[in-house]
């Protein structure tokens, strides 16, 4: 009896009456397509007449089973990268973005991306691009995220962990990987001394000169310099003065992971490019179209199905559809 069959025992097990090709093949154009659209899509390329509510019923049934798997530790059923070895750096990014519910309005979804900087390859001289990667989501609690993400990275050596100024970002990597490199995203850091400039500036060549100068000493790991000039500049309204202190108490909060020189010197990325584009490919470009309400059931399910798509392990759901 196969560990899938086995956990099924214990759960309530769906038949559709439907092969388990078909489920596949229904699965993954319901991950890339919205129900309606798969439905018709499947009726005139392969003149199979599946409704939308049977593709939507597939999906969130198997996208449901995956966490099952996943949180029982069925490391066959978990994504991976290609060999690791003790050399390797390997990229964790985290970030949040909002999608639609039913009943919760706007509700944040989580998203991490993990890929090795061997996998990084140079595009063009200013573009890289990320040819392997490893995602997960959740919508939900952090309790609930991060025990996803970090069946990942148990055999990762050293991690680099990039995000944003988020504090439930920041106190999980403290509790539970103090030694990695953590880098502050500085596309972040920057924008604190865009948003003040806007308004303590009425010159735009005064503010454009003031600008690029604080930037250049952010990249050269003078923090202490930025938040002097910024602690020596008056405000000249409230807004100003706002966005002022906002900017020192963020780099002061973070002081310890902006050494961005240090950073870019040893070859490490400085930002979250790479999870913001992410949320775009991975759960908006499927999610967050015009006119979708989800439950938060729905997110997760069809989340997992496209997190295992984009991380090129659909033959991991076909494995688990052919089991089932």
């Amino acid at each position: 009896m196969t560990l899938i069959k086995s956990h099924l025992l214990q759960t309530k097990n769906v038949s559709f009456s439907i092969s388990h090709h078909l489920q596949n093949v229904m699965c993954l154009v319901g991950q890339s397509l919205v129900f309606s659209e798969a439905s018709e899509l499947l009726l005139k390329t392969l003149q199979i007449d599946v409704s939308g509510t049977q593709i939507h019923r597939v999906c969130n049934y198997y996208g449901h089973l995956v966490n099952d798997l996943i949180e029982k530790d069925l490391k066959e059923y978990i994504p991976k990268l290609s060999e690791l070895d003790k050399s390797d750096n390997v990229y964790v990014m985290i970030d949040g973005s909002m999608l639609y519910t039913r009943d919760e309005d706007w509700k944040e979804i989580k998203l991490g991306r993990i890929f090795k900087d061997s996998k990084v390859i140079p595009i063009s001289p200013k573009r890289t691009e990320v040819f392997e990667s490893v995602y997960v989501s959740h919508m939900g609690s952090v309790n609930d995220f991060f025990p996803k993400l970090e069946r990942h990275l148990i055999d990762c050596p050293n991690k680099v962990i990039i995000g944003d100024g988020a504090k439930w970002i920041w106190n999980w990597v403290e509790s539970n990987y103090p030694g990695s490199t953590q880098i502050l995203d500085f596309y972040h850091a920057k924008e604190k001394l865009v948003l003040f400039s806007n308004y303590q500036f009425k010159d735009d060549d005064k503010r454009s000169e003031w600008l690029n100068t604080q930037v250049q000493k952010l990249k050269d790991e003078k923090i202490e310099d930025v938040i002097n000039t910024l602690k020596k500049l008056r405000s000249r309204n409230t807004k100003a003065k706002e966005y002022k202190d906002k900017a020192i108490n963020y780099y002061l909060e973070h002081e310890d992971r902006m050494l961005y020189k240090t950073y870019r010197d040893k070859g490490l990325m400085i930002g979250s490019g790479p999870i913001e584009a992410a949320h775009r490919s991975v759960l908006q470009q499927r999610m967050k179209l015009s006119g979708q309400k989800w439950t938060r059931s729905g997110v997760n399910s069809i989340a997992n199905l496209r997190c295992y798509k984009k991380s090129d392990a659909w033959d991991i759901i076909e494995s688990i559809i052919k089991a089932a």
